[in-house]
């Protein structure tokens, strides 16, 4: 007789492991590392709405999850030394645990950035504010000012006055590239390259001179040819020369 092996039932074993996964919203469930976890589940993992309580360090995730990772809209925030209220630390886009998407990061309460975010790192375009009062707002990439951006220096002139001011091209968080720097007190602006922060090569030029709080006694003179034709023709018979010397 032929051993008839039965077919369409779940080992007892499986069906026990299915009934204890977590689905659905539960009731704070507290982690074998000691954190404790509030709000939805799927086939065990945390998804959904729920709020993550951090043993180790104290600090509050408050936002959506999916399988088991930190996963759209949330916040997180940390508790005050000495004290057991929170601050806000970073409030925004996440994406595999780490911040991506639109978001605001507080390192202080007055230093803090507003933008993009990608894989954790200010990325994209964005806003930051320093301790100093210095302003950035531009592109990033990487922690870095990288691309088109402009910074406001208001330490060296009012924020009423408009501040010096870089606007121009970034690279690795340095000047590099095309750009202008405008000292709106002296009614001046200087419009030239750039490289790793250094400028190069460019002009000044009278910009906003009658509005500037202490313009320069004189304006800059404005320079011209006297013979337009003669230097251009000396320039054509200089490459013409030196054409023939390689010949």
């Amino acid at each position: 007789m032929p051993f008839l092996k039965l077919t369409g039932k779940e080992p007892l074993n499986k069906i026990l492991d299915r009934m204890a996964q977590k689905n659905g919203m539960r009731h704070t469930i507290y982690l074998t590392n000691g954190d404790k976890y509030t709000g939805e589940w799927l086939n065990d993992k945390k998804h959904g709405k729920g709020t993550e309580v951090y043993k180790k360090t104290g600090a509050i995730y408050d936002g959506e999850w999916k399988y088991g990772k930190r996963n759209g809209f949330g916040t997180f925030s940390v508790k005050l030394p000495g004290s057991e209220e929170y601050t806000k630390v970073y409030s925004g886009g996440w994406k595999n645990n780490k911040k991506d998407g639109n978001g605001t990061y507080f390192y202080s309460e007055s230093v803090y950035y507003e933008g993009e975010w990608c894989n954790g790192k200010r990325s994209g375009w964005g806003r930051m504010y320093y301790e100093n009062g210095d302003i950035y707002e531009g592109e990033w990439l990487e922690n870095n000012h990288n691309g088109q951006g402009i910074l406001w220096l208001v330490l060296l002139t009012s924020a009423q006055a408009g501040g010096h001011r870089y606007e121009g091209t970034w690279k690795d968080g340095k000047k590099h590239g095309p750009g202008k720097f405008f000292f709106p007190d002296k009614g001046q602006l200087y419009e030239g390259v750039w490289a790793q922060d250094i400028a190069k090569c460019g002009i000044l030029l009278d910009s906003g001179r009658k509005e500037a709080s202490k313009p320069t006694t004189y304006p800059i003179p404005k320079v011209y040819l006297e013979d337009v034709h003669s230097v251009l023709m000396e320039a054509q018979n200089c490459l013409k020369d030196n054409a023939s010397l390689g010949d």
